[in-house]
């Protein structure tokens, strides 16, 4: 990977209309998405309109978190993308990005009849989330230097906030948003 992408237009519109929901994690959000999507193009290099369907996908796929701090947020943001995507008259895309948000969690690989992008994003928020202990064979080197680029601030910490809330509430499922 040549250089590490730190801003996106497509990403900064759909975030930046969400900022007043999430106030202090916007920039901790923000970031990941973009770990997300540098670690996504590390394992495929799309095309235009892929790029763009992962970017919203990224955008999207924890947004639904916001207002409030909610722990089972995918139906949440896949609505948020949804709306969006209808709006912006990507309706085409709806299913693929729906998937890409819904099993983005899926602790085992996507089956094969999914669409390719479905588990790019899946390896590549799992990268981010697991902050490189699971790199699905990324080099190290690679994941640390956008690590060190793309600081956290406080990202990890704040979904450790919200797990032991939920932890506490449901202690039988705790972690709604994590699929088989």
């Amino acid at each position: 990977m040549n250089s590490i992408v730190t801003e996106i237009e497509l990403v900064e519109e759909i975030i930046g209309s969400h900022k007043e929901h999430m106030g202090d994690q916007f920039l901790p959000y923000k970031n990941h998405v973009y770990r997300v999507l540098n670690f996504c193009f590390m394992f495929h290099e799309p095309t235009a309109e892929e790029a763009d369907k992962l970017a919203i996908a990224a955008a999207f796929h924890d947004l639904g978190m916001w207002p409030g701090d909610q722990i089972d947020y995918l139906d949440p943001s896949i609505e948020l993308a949804r709306k969006y995507l209808l709006r912006t008259k990507r309706e085409h895309w709806v299913e693929e990005v729906s998937m890409m948000i819904e099993f983005h969690h899926r602790f085992r690989r996507c089956p094969n009849d999914f669409p390719k992008l479905v588990e790019v994003m899946r390896r590549g928020d799992w990268v981010d989330a697991t902050k490189g202990f699971r790199r699905f064979g990324l080099d190290k080197a690679e994941v640390r230097r956008v690590q060190d680029t793309i600081e956290n601030l406080g990202f990890h910490d704040n979904l450790m906030r919200i797990t032991k809330k939920e932890f506490w509430k449901r202690p039988f499922n705790p972690l709604p948003m994590m699929k088989w």
